[in-house]
Order: structure tokens, then sequence, then C-alpha cells
């Protein structure tokens, strides 16, 4: 073998690694998010909206008025498109959940990659968003958020690769095709999409105004000599005009070419999002309790026998989600006093989804809303366990924490298991989550 074929061979070891981990990650968590989620066999909380909607889409003449306006429809169409393939029934509902759920996890599992430069670390973050609960209880309804999830961590993922680059047009062209997949689902897919233009903007103002740190490093997260080639125009392609015509992409099987149609379209979706005049709502609150889990949603519980009821809480694991709150202190020290890039590009894609909920003048808000944050919060987790001089172990027994957390919450979790009044009310540690 000569040298030119034996560096190749090198360099493509760690891309079959990577395949290859991938590929079990999806196969695994796609067969335990689809373990039993026929139950209920019945439409569950906001399925009410989103499934007749995706109905009203297979229909040979769309019939006005059109259901669900409020939101984008590519989340719906594939919910459509999975109600031909496997019939009006729950599987056919809830199915895509539980791919793009599966695929979610591949997408943290990416995005670790770039970030840490680790499969161990990646790994440990993939294991970390599904342990969370949200990610699981989200990937087995027929609701929009998964699938908006799902596109924005893959945006994540190509946009931290990019970053590391000389030459990140590639890799920021997919964040941003990722990014309008995301908004073409939720306009809340939009919030990533935002934070990477905040990043780019930041990195070239301070390079406009030729800043420089006294004792530069490598590792930093603002370079002067960053992306030497990346224009104007590249930023414009790749954060504007990619994300611009796959949104409007995805509203072309229910409007056609219409340009008016296309237009009330937004219209009714800016004023769902940004309207104030919205009542109230039980299970409804605030940004600022998100990651503090005070408020959850109760998707689902009823009986289903003698002291059994089946239930479906969207809560979160607090053995995960509350020590990421201390995770997100470390990791801004370590980005204001040691510059360090995974510290910033791990706080910027959990604050940047999170916090522009603060910015919206919309008084309706539920804690599945902070599901991308929570979900990013496990790159948070894994670089806090990880710094400096860390044991290994004490990564993997974080996970093992988190894992008998998420195992404690499946009676209130998933239907097919089921729980008792006396399981219910010992897992529901506090009166606000009842």
């Amino acid at each position: 073998m000569n040298i030119a074929s034996e560096s190749h061979s090198v360099l493509r070891r760690p891309v079959t690694r990577t395949a290859i981990v991938a590929t079990i990650i999806f196969i695994v968590a796609h067969i335990v998010l689809l373990l039993g989620i026929t139950l209920p066999d019945k439409l569950y909380f906001d399925e009410v909206h989103y499934v007749p909607a995706a109905r009203q889409m297979l229909l040979p003449v769309l019939q006005e008025p059109i259901l669900n306006p409020m939101h984008p429809p590519l989340a719906k169409e594939i919910i459509a498109l999975s109600i031909r393939t496997f019939g009006d029934v729950p599987l056919g509902w809830r199915y895509p959940a539980a791919l793009f759920g599966a695929l979610a996890l591949v997408a943290v599992y990416l995005g670790g990659l770039a970030l840490f430069e680790s499969q161990e670390r990646a790994i440990a973050a993939a294991l970390l968003a599904f342990f969370n609960q949200m990610l699981f209880v989200q990937s087995r309804i027929a609701m929009l958020d998964i699938f908006a999830l799902t596109f924005s961590v893959f945006a994540i993922a190509a946009f931290v690769h990019g970053f590391r680059q000389a030459r990140p047009q590639s890799a920021f062209a997919l964040a941003g095709l990722a990014a309008g997949l995301a908004s073409a689902c939720k306009w809340s897919g939009l919030f990533v999409l935002a934070t990477c233009i905040a990043i780019v903007v930041a990195i070239r103002l301070l390079q406009g105004w030729r800043a420089r740190f006294a004792d530069a490093d490598a590792a930093d997260w603002y370079r002067p000599e960053l992306w030497p080639d990346f224009r104007l125009a590249h930023f414009v392609v790749c954060f504007v005009l990619i994300p611009s015509v796959v949104y409007l992409a995805s509203f072309v099987p229910l409007y056609g070419l219409s340009f008016s149609g296309l237009i009330e379209a937004q219209r009714r979706i800016f004023a769902d999002n940004t309207t104030t005049a919205i009542a109230g709502h039980t299970y409804m609150s605030s940004w600022p309790s998100w990651p503090l889990l005070v408020r959850p949603v109760w998707y689902l519980f009823e009986k289903v026998g003698d002291d059994r009821f089946a239930a479906i809480v969207f809560l979160g694991n607090p053995l995960v989600l509350w020590p990421a709150l201390i995770a997100l202190i470390v990791a801004l020290r370590d980005w204001i006093v040691e510059r360090r890039r995974d510290a910033f590009l791990v706080l910027a894609f959990y604050l940047g989804p999170y916090l522009a909920w603060a910015l919206l003048p919309r008084t309706l808000g539920f804690i599945y809303y902070y599901l991308p944050a929570a979900t990013t919060a496990s790159f948070v987790l894994v670089y806090a366990l990880t710094r400096k001089r860390a044991p290994r172990w004490l990564l993997w027994a974080f996970v093992a924490v988190g894992c008998a957390g998420f195992i404690a919450m499946l009676p209130v979790t998933a239907a097919i298991i089921g729980t008792s009044m006396a399981t219910f009310n010992r897992l529901m540690l506090f009166q606000n989550w009842i």
C-alpha cells in the first residue's frame, strides 16, 4: 500500500466509526421510542389540533378553512405522509415523532463530536439528552416540537463543525438548510438560526474592529483570522437565502405558487405568535420557571383499572436538568475568564433558543417550549463534567444517575407502564407539579 492510500484509509476510519455509532444510536432509540407508542389509542393533548390538520392535507381538494393555520405546515405534512402510509390510527399519527426523536439523538451525537472531538463525550451527550425525559415524551406524541427540535440540533451540529473550519461555507449552508426546515415546522426553529447569525455577526464585528486578545490562544472563541474567505455573499446565501427558500417551499403543497395565499399564511402565523391577547391556561408557565421545572404539563391522566392510571407528564428529569444550571455557571466562567471556544458554543446554543422566548410579547407559554434548550443542556453538562482534569468516571457516574431518574419517572412518562395513585403521589415531589 502506498503512502497516499494509507493516508486516505486513516482519514476514512473516523468517518466509518462515526457512521456506525450514529446508526446504532438511531436503531436503538427508534426501537425504544416505538415501544407502546400506540397507547393511548385515541388522540390526546394537542394531537387534537395537529392530526386533524394532517388529515385535511390528505383530502383530494384542500378545504377551507385550513386547520391549525398558526403553525407552518412541514411537520403536519410529515404526519400526513405517515397517516397515508400506516393508516389513520395511533401508529400513523405518532410514528414520525418516534422517527424524528431517534434522529434528534443522532444530531446530538454529531453535535457532541463537533464540539468535543471525542466519541465518548458525544455518546454521553446523546444519552443525557435521552434521559432528560423531555425528548422521550415529545417523541411519542403527534405534536410539532420534536420535528423542529431535530432539524434545529442538526443545524447546531453543522454550524459548530463549520465554526472550526477555515472555509465554513459548506457546513454553514447545511446549518441554514436545517434551520429553514426547523422553521418550516414551527417558528421557534428561527431561534437557532438567529443564534447562528448572532455568532457570525459578533465575530465579524470584532474582526472589523481589529480586536485582538493580548495573550491569544488557539482555543479562543474569537480569533482575528477566523474564516478568511467567508464573505458577505456567503453569509446571505447560507443564513438568509437557503433558509428562506426551504421554508417557503413547505407551503407550496397547500397554496401552490399563490403569492397572496403565502403572504396571508405568514400574517396569520405572525399574529398568533406575537399576540398578547391570549387567555390563561391550566398548565401555562413563564420562561424563567422552565429550567427550574416549576410547572409541568400533564398530557394524559386517566383511570384504566382499579387504582391504575395511564399517565404522561411533560416535566423533565430533575437529576439531569437541575445540575445543568450549575454546569451553565461553570461554562459561563470559563468563557469569560479563559475565553474557551467550546464553553462559548455550548452557552450560545443553550441560551439562544431559551432566552429568545423572553423577547416575545406573547404571554402564554408552556414548559415544552424549553425542549430545545433542555436538549442542548446535555452539551453544557458534558462540558462541565469533562473540563480540565475531571476524572473519567465522573461523566459516566452522572449519566448513570440520569438513567436512574429517567427509569423512576417512567410510570408517569409512558402510558403503557401506568401508575398507581401511591406511585403518582411519590413522584410528584411538589404541589405545583400536580
